[in-house]
Parts: C-alpha cells; structure tokens; sequence
C-alpha cells in the first residue's frame, strides 16, 4: 500500500434558519487577497482566472453575511474605479489565515500518526 496522508479542507459558515451559507475558505481568501493586492476585483478575477461575474458574486455574498462589507468599491473617475478590502476585510483574512495554518499543521501531525 502507499502511504496514507490525511486531507480536507476547511471554511467559515453563516448559521440562519434556513440552513448554513459558505463565508470563508480558501478561495474566497485568496480571492481577498488578490484584491487586497491590485485594488481591483476584475484584476483579483483574472489572476484566478475566474469571471469577472463569478468574483463579484462572492465579494456580494461575504458582503452580504458580515456585519460590515469586508470589500468596497469605487466607482469610475480620473483614474477608474477600484476595490479595497476593508479593516473588516483584513480582520477576517488575518484570522483564516491563522485557521488555515493551524488547520494544515493539524493535518501534518495526524498524517505523521497514522499506521505505515
């Protein structure tokens, strides 16, 4: 037999009477991420190559879940328009982060006990 690993993944949900709503998982971090990069959901949309469509529904639905919008918009101008993720934003993207890290380390130390 091959060796065995231990695998998965994990995500944030939103609780309601109707059932739960993906927040957070590491898509949507490293959507975040790219926006927190270029200032633009089209620009984070293409480095994932991702539509443009598909990106901005995630950022409406954890806009929508959280308590404050975690990105903003602007619109057109001189320079065009653009996206920043917020304090709120930052917030929630530092502490998946931190879930994420300690969520893989949790799987490199089970995967470490399991029989050979």
């Amino acid at each position: 037999m091959n060796k065995l690993r231990i695998n998965g993944r994990i995500w944030l949900e939103t609780t309601a009477d109707n059932g739960s709503e993906r927040f957070m998982g590491i898509g949507r971090l490293e959507l975040l991420s790219h926006i927190q990069r270029t200032g633009s959901i089209n620009q984070a949309a293409k480095a994932m190559k991702m539509s443009y469509k598909r990106a901005w529904d995630l950022v409406h639905s954890m806009n929508m879940q959280a308590d404050q919008p975690l990105v903003v918009t602007q619109t057109g101008g001189e320079k065009g328009g653009g996206a920043l993720v917020t304090e709120e934003g930052e917030k929630y993207l530092n502490h998946y982060r931190g879930l994420q890290e300690r969520f893989q380390q949790f799987l490199t130390d089970e995967s470490a006990n399991l029989p050979n």
